[in-house]
């Protein structure tokens, strides 16, 4: 029986699914997909072995039985999703969990499909299990469909339930921020050839060094500060770079960048 079932058989539905299955939240016979697109359905079974489906009426039984619906479509083709779950003879989902991870759009607007709406933003690294989400639940979501939803996110990685307020931030910081960090982790690596290194022993130690930073951030405790002096020694190779970053106003474009893609991400919702 279906217990599970994926509008949108892309990537992030489908690295959702995969760990889901893998961390035996759900069963591969507990889990279903719907996708318009019939190789996005073919890869989404590739990928988790569960089923997935290009046609509405083949998939309406695994839907029917299904309590859980993960909603994971491109915000431009929600409206032609929304009409297709809210015709007349369409199949409903309004006695159903609708976790939505449709970039930018509200509650409010999701509310048309169910009562019991979560609006999830999480980010790419759950496709490797490393992800990180925020979930903020409507005032019609139970405690269990909050607790569910946690469980659900952290299959993939880490969830923390905020407020819906607080999501354009959070898009902004680390629904964005890989994008940051991966342009980061080039020009670390960039440094390292311009410095007579091999193009792969670059990437390799500017990848390993900012996995390992993040670690040391994430199993100590400590501010990043105070990480950050533990490393710098008087005199030394490391204030001498800082100094640099400094200069050219490193921390404050890294602020402005994420401020920037906030203002974008409450502009994009105001205009669905």
């Amino acid at each position: 029986m279906v217990k599970f079932f994926v509008i949108g058989a892309g990537k992030m539905g489908g690295a959702i699914s995969g760990g889901l299955v893998a961390k035996k939240v759900f069963a591969i016979d507990e889990v279903a997909a719907f996708d318009v697109n019939p190789k996005a359905a073919a890869d989404f079974m590739n990928r988790t072995g569960c089923a997935a489906f290009s046609s509405l009426e083949d998939a309406a039984t695994a839907l029917a039985e299904a309590q859980t619906v993960l909603l994971a479509v491109k915000p431009q083709v929600l409206g032609s999703v929304m009409e297709m779950f809210s015709g007349s003879g369409a199949p409903s989902l309004a006695r159903k969990l609708v976790i939505s991870i449709v970039a930018g759009v509200p509650i409010a607007r999701l509310s048309a499909l169910s009562d019991r709406i979560v609006r999830v933003m999480p980010n790419t690294p759950a496709l490797v299990g490393a992800g990180a989400a925020a979930f903020a639940p409507g005032a019609g979501a139970t405690a269990e469909d909050i607790a569910l939803v946690g469980r659900i996110l952290s299959a993939v990685g880490m969830a923390r339930q905020m407020k819906e307020s607080d999501l354009d931030a959070v898009t902004a910081l680390s629904g964005s921020g890989p994008a940051y960090v991966f342009a980061f982790i080039q020009a670390l690596a960039d440094g390292g050839v311009a410095e007579g290194l091999s193009r792969e022993a670059a990437q390799a130690l500017a990848v390993q060094t900012v996995l390992g930073s993040a670690e040391m951030v994430a199993r100590s405790g400590e501010h990043p500060a105070v990480l950050k002096d533990a490393v710098t020694s008087p005199g030394g190779t490391t204030v001498r770079a800082l100094e640099v970053l400094e200069d050219r106003g490193f921390a404050g474009a890294v602020i402005q960048a994420v401020r920037a893609a906030a203002q974008r991400s409450r502009e994009l919702g105001g205009a669905k």
